[in-house]
């Protein structure tokens, strides 16, 4: 079942509950206190009668006594009893003896000394009062003009003997106002359950709505569509929901657009090392069909290859440090050897380009991990080479300070713009068309690895980078032991 079902359900349920329950249970509740009002109210009024009444002058109207214009007796016992029933408005007044004889009955038809057979109905209640008791009757009956009527009873008296009964009989009115009560209770309950539908509907449209938008956008960041933003919602927690998904979209989309560069960035890293690897198995290949090869030349070629192998591997290494956690190798380290090392590796490219690099390096020992350090360096002098002319020159210098030694490689392209050099080390973040934007940030990343900083410094005409790291004694504990 639909969420706009369940409330449906949840607004009407209880209430119908509530209202059937509780009006019906008001309904019988009112009956049963005006019923019993009415009992007590016409069995009072059968014992007023009874003690007007004297029992033996009621026992001495006989079957004759009725006849023509009646006796005396008869005649004003029944005026006593008119009068009686006119004042208190009751429908019936019914004397009867101890054998359940009729001997006066004014609102009624029955004639003296006649079995008065309905009261059989009331068995029980006719022994109690035959016992001296008033009672009314159990059981309303309905009269021939449609209406409901009670019966209260009272014993008739005569030398302190139960002689017979008086049975009063009353009209309950009252139900017809009541009934009508009822019936305008469950038209007001049909009407609150009509407005509650309409506010459960109009509520569960306005919970289901921005629910269904939010499963619709999640099932298209499922089906891969992750450029379509989702929307803001107003309530407050389903609002939540739709900020926290839609930073889930941009999160994926970031990382989705992060892949496909990585994708691209990979094709284009592996080229020179690739170019290498051509250009020394070709030579190779030159050495090995010579009449007289040069076995020294030929491992030479076999090392300068191997060499690019590894270098080509740790590339792919690089984009995976983005993803994983790597642990540092840390060992001591000759830091001109590793300037010289890695100027080596953009040698060719730098040749390739007439792009002249100087190095200049003094002897210290630093720690830290020769590969992640290496391709730091080599990022930056890439980049320094990529953006150099023909005929131009980058500077590569290592020197000592106190606490730190600082790789310094300078360019003399044209500079980066003031506002970008705040973005230049964000991942991905490029200004060349085929660049991945990955080099700078790792090369960043590789050097806080080892407690170290980078920085850049430029202008039209030069841009300088300064890598600094820590010297061995000067390296902060627990510092440089973990690359995220």
């Amino acid at each position: 079942m639909g969420l706009r079902g369940r409330l449906l359900l949840a607004f009407l349920i209880p209430t119908l509950l509530v209202l059937s329950l509780g009006g019906f249970g008001l309904y019988r509740a009112s009956r049963n206190v005006l019923e019993e009002e009415l009992g007590r109210a016409l069995s009072g009024i059968a014992a007023t009668v009874s003690a007007e009444l004297k029992g033996e002058r009621v026992l001495s109207v006989e079957a004759a006594d009725a006849q023509g214009e009646g006796s005396r007796t008869w005649r004003s016992l029944t005026a006593q009893l008119t009068e009686v029933k006119q004042r208190t408005g009751v429908r019936r007044i019914l004397v009867v003896d101890a054998e359940r004889r009729a001997r006066l009955d004014v609102g009624g038809s029955l004639r003296p000394m006649t079995e008065a057979t309905e009261l059989l109905r009331d068995g029980l209640e006719i022994q109690r009062v035959l016992g001296g008791e008033l009672a009314t009757s159990q059981v309303m009956f309905e009269g021939t003009d449609g209406l409901l009527y009670k019966t209260g009873y009272a014993p008739l008296f005569s030398d302190g003997k139960v002689v017979g009964l008086i049975a009063i009989e009353g009209s309950a009115a009252f139900f017809g106002p009541l009934t009508r009560l009822l019936n305008a209770f469950v038209g007001l309950a049909a009407l609150t359950l009509l407005l509650l539908a309409i506010t459960a509907v109009s509520s569960a449209r306005g919970l289901s709505r921005p629910l269904e938008r939010l499963v619709s956008a999640a099932l298209r960041i499922g089906g891969g569509d992750l450029s379509t933003p989702v929307a803001s919602e107003d309530t407050l927690e389903i609002g939540i929901l739709a900020r926290e998904l839609e930073a889930m979209r941009q999160a994926l989309e970031s990382r989705d657009r992060q892949l496909k560069l990585m994708l691209g960035g990979v094709a284009h890293e592996v080229k020179n090392p690739l170019g290498g690897i051509e250009l020394f198995a070709g030579l190779l290949d030159e050495e090995l069909i010579g009449k007289a090869p040069d076995i020294a030349e030929a491992r030479s070629h076999l090392t300068k290859i191997r060499r690019e192998l590894n270098y080509l591997k740790r590339i792919v290494e690089d984009f995976l440090s983005f993803a994983k956690e790597q642990k540092l190798q840390i060992a001591p380290l000759d830091a001109q050897a590793l300037l010289e090392s890695a100027a080596q590796h953009l040698s060719g490219e730098a040749e390739g380009k007439s792009v002249t690099l100087d190095v200049e390096a003094e002897k210290a020992t630093i720690s830290g991990d020769v590969s992640l350090l290496t391709s730091a360096l080599v990022n930056l002098i890439k980049n320094a080479v990529q953006i150099s002319t023909a005929g131009q020159r980058v500077t590569l210098r290592g020197k000592s300070t106190p606490e730190q030694y600082v790789f310094e490689v300078k360019d003399e392209g044209p500079g980066i713009a003031g506002e970008l050099q705040s973005r230049i080390f964000e991942p991905f973040f490029t200004t060349r068309e085929k660049g991945t934007g990955l080099g700078l940030p790792l090369a960043r990343k590789l050097v806080e690895a080892h407690g170290g900083t980078l920085t850049i410094d430029s202008k039209p005409g030069q841009t300088l980078f300064r890598l600094r790291l820590p010297l061995p004694a000067k390296r902060g504990e627990g510092r440089g032991e973990g690359l995220t």
